[in-house]
C-alpha cells in the first residue's frame, strides 16, 4: 500500500524518546551526516536534525528503517519540505 505522499505501508515516521538520553526513530530512508554533536537523517516525514552531545549510533538498519540514537539530546527539528525539490543545502537553509 502507498500513501499519497510517497510514504510506503509500514514506513511511518515515528520518534520515541526516553530520558533524553535514548532516541528511536522509524521511517529512516538515509543518514546524511553524524558526529558527537548532531546527526541529520532523512525519514519519509522530512529531514531530521537531531542535536545534542556525545551523540552516537547505537543501531541503524536502513534495510527496516531504524535509527537508534544515544546521548545527551538537546534538539530534534524536521527541516524543510519532504516535497521540495532541491538538494541538502535547499532543505537546511
Amino acid at each position: 500500500m502507498a500513501f499519497d505522499d510517497g510514504r510506503t505501508a509500514g514506513s511511518a515516521g515515528n520518534i520515541i524518546l526516553e530520558g533524553r538520553e535514548r532516541l528511536s526513530i522509524s521511517g529512516v530512508t538515509d543518514v546524511l551526516s553524524f558526529d558527537e554533536g548532531e546527526v541529520v537523517a532523512e525519514t519519509t516525514m522530512g529531514l531530521l536534525v537531531t542535536a545534542g552531545e556525545d551523540l552516537h549510533v547505537e543501531r541503524l538498519s536502513l534495510d527496516v528503517g531504524e535509527l537508534v540514537l544515544t546521548g545527551r539530546i538537546s534538539a530534534l527539528e524536521y527541516v524543510g519540505d519532504r516535497k521540495q525539490k532541491g538538494g541538502l543545502w535547499s532543505k537546511l537553509f
